[in-house]
């Protein structure tokens, strides 16, 4: 692919740099969230906010934009969380309270809080579905996303994609990801390097501070 080196872009004044950030929220990641509850713990995905952390300052200090994305399960009209069929075959131990708009669970780990500017709540893998992330990117004049989170064959990816057909340049944090197996996150990295580079986050940092 085409996509700029980052000390590239962070010298050309009419590109913005916006880091987005896919899901990595309390009830996926903290210990008392509800996949931990539901025993789908993931040790890799626990070490991503400290790092990518160090990415969302190297971008702001730049005048970036840095967003997140919120997984939400929104209620019905009896309170109770529409889920998608697919997802709660995947995860049958959602209940009541997970993932709900405005509680601890959905909210972004406490690391990276102060760091971000926009959070949209999402419904499905992509951060861009039904959200106004594309919006948000444009009206802040953002060319280049840089991309990490969870889950790598899933959220990441789909956005990724997405990303690609809304014509951002596109750079992907290949360990500022994690998946549920290591044979999963490299595929989609391979499969991603179709539509944007991947490099990792120490790479990222040198680029961003030459």
């Amino acid at each position: 692919m085409g996509a700029k080196n980052l000390s590239q872009i962070s010298k050309e004044h009419q590109e913005g740099i916006g880091l987005v950030i896919v899901d990595l929220q309390n009830d996926f990641l903290h210990p008392n969230g509800a996949y931990a509850r539901g025993g789908a713990t993931n040790e890799l995905a626990t070490l991503l906010p400290n790092r990518v952390l160090e990415l969302a300052k190297a971008i702001k200090s730049k005048g970036g934009l840095v967003c997140a994305s919120l997984f939400t399960l929104w209620p019905d009209a009896s309170n109770e969380p529409m889920i998608s069929e697919h997802l709660l075959q995947l995860r049958p131990f959602l209940k009541k309270g997970d993932f709900a708009p405005g509680s601890w669970g959905q909210e972004l780990v406490e690391p990276l809080k102060p760091w971000v500017d926009v959070c949209v709540h999402k419904v499905a893998y992509s951060a861009f579905f039904n959200t106004q992330l594309d919006w948000i990117l444009k009206k802040a004049q953002v060319k280049h996303l840089v991309l990490c989170g969870i889950v790598t064959n899933g959220g990441v990816d789909s956005t990724a994609r997405d990303a690609h057909m809304r014509d951002y340049d596109l750079t992907v944090i290949s360990d500022g990801c994690a998946a549920f197996t290591p044979e999963l996150h490299n595929t989609a990295l391979a499969d991603m390097r179709n539509v944007g580079r991947v490099i990792t986050c120490s790479e990222a940092l040198q680029e961003l501070s030459a």
